[in-house]
């Protein structure tokens, strides 16, 4: 966690300034970045489903090569 506190007659600019310097030292936004878009693993019923449909699916594309189709 970081925690800037301002000191005297400082400006709001100098504030932010330092504060953005210590958020990158930290590696918070680097962190946040890579949080973001963080792929959620799928629930146990739906892998068991797309797991089916793929044997449904090598199965299908078995039969169209042993008929000449594929």
């Amino acid at each position: 966690m970081v925690e800037i506190k301002r000191h005297e007659n400082e400006t709001t600019s100098a504030v932010l300034r330092r504060f953005k310097k210590s958020i990158q030292q930290a590696g918070v936004l680097v962190e946040a970045r890579k949080r973001r878009f963080r792929a959620r693993k799928p629930s146990l019923g739906k892998k068991r489903k797309h797991a089916l449909f793929r044997l449904k699916r090598r199965k299908e594309i078995e039969k169209l090569r042993k008929l000449g189709r594929l």
